[in-house]
């Protein structure tokens, strides 16, 4: 983007002030004890000049001297080019609100939304599901042209795109990177995310960070890095295939409740977090099974328990575990008992 050169507006103004207050002095000084002269003071000079320059033209002040007239008429054919620095100008700042509203660089009010890091194909499909899921999602490119095309598709009420180096840290913050629930590098290899990881933990170090990896086998380095989620993507692709071949309803379920739910009779796998206000505090895991099976029609499958910042995942467990504060309950639904769900938990879903 063009940066306007302010420096140059504030001189051109500075010399136009110094060459006009000139010409009205002297000006000034023509017209003086001249016979019917009306300018006299300096009020009558300035009074003149703007109505010459603005082409009013009211004709209530006049020079009468001959040389007067002549700084009359430069005043006069002056105006032209006064007229198109000041329209000039007035359009240059307004094209640069526009453009940098579009490339995002007044920067976003999204809280606890998810950070995306790098545009192309496998992220738009990602975006796609996580604005049917109701998330708001701040993008960061490097790609001008892809700008266009991602306020094409999506409105700025879900997702806000910032156009940025992907090192300029300090524009980063433009995202509410630090206000953000996820942060999903999305970069083109492994070795680029592996790197870009370690910078920006140097900058932005309690935030949650997601990859998708073409190697699985440096799991292990991302996590040591301070990923906490990474995924093979090749690992997922041949489970669900291997799962295709020898179980396919099963596999067609999977990959329906992994995603959004678009209509009412999808399933999807949801978890929500239990909060203070939430009638199954206390409540024993089998009891909470079917109360929410016959009260919600949804399925108790999991739950999640946090200690230390550590999350530990009990999946359908035997026994009377209760349920606390500040757990998180996985289930499956269809999107009437989300709406159910909704109503009695009075909380969105997600972490």
């Amino acid at each position: 983007m063009k940066k306007p050169n302010y420096r140059q507006t504030i001189i051109t103004i500075v010399v136009l002030v110094v060459i006009y207050g000139s010409l009205v002095a002297i000006l000034l000084q023509l017209e003086g004890g001249m016979p019917g002269s009306k300018l006299n003071t300096l009020q009558d000079g300035m009074w003149y000049l703007v109505e010459t320059l603005t082409t009013v033209g009211y004709g209530d002040v006049l020079p009468v001297s001959y040389w007067g007239r002549m700084i009359g008429f430069i005043f006069l054919l002056s105006s032209l080019g006064v007229y198109g620095f000041i329209i000039g100008q007035i359009a240059n700042f307004m094209s640069t609100l526009k453009e940098q509203k579009e490339l995002g660089l007044n920067g976003t009010q999204f809280k606890n939304h998810v950070v995306i890091i790098g545009w192309n194909d496998f992220g738009q499909s990602v975006i796609s599901h996580l604005v049917g899921a109701g998330r708001q999602i701040a993008i960061i490119t490097k790609d001008r042209s892809s700008i266009d095309i991602i306020h094409e598709f999506y409105s700025s009420d879900n997702v806000y795109t910032l156009y940025s180096d992907y090192n300029n840290f300090e524009l980063l913050e433009k995202s509410n990177l630090k206000e953000a629930s996820v942060v999903f590098v999305n970069l083109n290899d492994d070795t680029e995310k592996l790197v870009y990881i370690i910078n920006i933990k140097k900058h932005f170090q309690n935030l949650n960070y997601v990859v998708t990896l073409d190697n699985g086998n440096l799991k292990s380095t991302f996590v040591n890095a301070g990923v906490t989620y990474a995924i093979s993507k090749n690992e997922i692709s041949s489970k669900l295939l291997a799962s295709y071949i020898y179980e396919p309803d099963v596999a067609i379920l999977s990959e329906e409740i992994i995603a959004f739910a678009h209509e009412d009779h999808e399933y999807d796998m949801k978890e929500f977090l239990i909060t203070g206000d939430n009638p199954f505090i206390g409540m024993p895991y089998e009891k909470a099974f079917f109360d929410l099976k016959k009260q919600c029609n949804v399925i108790l499958i999991g739950m999640v328990k946090i200690s230390e910042g550590k999350r530990t995942m009990h999946k359908n467990p035997e026994g009377g575990i209760p349920i606390q504060r500040g757990d998180y309950l996985l289930m499956l639904m269809d999107r009437k008992g989300q709406d159910r769900l909704k109503r009695v938990f009075n909380i969105e879903e997600g972490v």
